[in-house]
């Protein structure tokens, strides 16, 4: 019988890691690189993984989110027409390359930890917002916005006047230099006087990860809205 050389040890070692990278899917990427640059530990990461693989698997078993799959986990219909749900896969795609790999879930996943960087979750709102990204939020944008979300909020019963009036005052409040879009600065003042305008970047179940996708993330902002058309206006001679 012939003895393994110790010396082999490594060389076997070495094929069994090339064996469990060939198994993983495209897009794949090491937990512990994934952990140090997001606010996830190694160990929620890799949670995280399970929950990305029963995902991308919903419809198609390639290792990537489609948008269909993505919508099908969000609204569970993959072809409804819903240009906030078009619109928060387009950010979660961050490679644009149309669909969602395991470290674009994780990186965007990790915007609403409760331990992200709050400027994070003020610049993705702000993108969410800028739907053909020209770099400012324009009026149409936020009406077509507040439209789509009221398609998956069937509680919230406003008609068209009703919108434009939250959209109106809005603008009223966070337009400062009234050229008719909000650009970013004028979004972190309006954030800065309005934090609850970001309170549906933070998801306290995240600290707590289940096999659950947290589609609470895509809960409705229309509520956040309607708040700023109720808002006092700001006193923008003082600035």
């Amino acid at each position: 019988m012939h003895r393994m050389s110790w010396a082999c040890l490594p060389i076997l070692g070495n094929c069994f890691n090339l064996q469990e990278e060939n198994r993983r899917p495209p897009g794949y990427e090491d937990p512990k690189i994934l952990a140090s640059e997001t606010a996830f530990t190694i160990s929620e990461v890799e949670a995280l993984y399970e929950l990305f693989k029963k995902v991308s698997s919903s419809l198609s078993d390639d290792g990537v989110i489609h948008l269909e799959e993505f919508k099908e986990v969000m609204f569970g219909n993959a072809s409804v027409q819903n240009i906030f749900a078009d619109r928060v896969f387009e950010l979660f795609d961050m490679e644009h390359n149309g669909v969602i790999g395991f470290g674009d879930f994780i990186r965007s996943l990790s915007i609403f930890h409760p331990n992200a960087p709050v400027q994070q979750k003020i610049d993705f709102a702000y993108h969410l917002y800028d739907l053909h990204e020209t770099g400012y939020i324009e009026w149409a944008e936020v009406k077509e916005m507040l439209m789509s979300l009221m398609q998956e909020n069937t509680s919230l019963e406003l008609n068209e006047e009703q919108i434009d009036a939250i959209v109106d005052q809005t603008f009223e409040e966070a337009d400062i230099n009234k050229d008719g879009k909000i650009d970013q600065l004028e979004w972190q003042e309006m954030v800065k006087h309005h934090p609850a305008t970001l309170s549906k970047m933070t998801l306290p179940q995240l600290k707590d990860i289940s096999t659950q996708f947290p589609s609470f993330v895509f809960n409705s902002k229309v509520d956040d809205w309607q708040d700023a058309s109720r808002r006092p206006n700001v006193d923008r001679s003082s600035r």
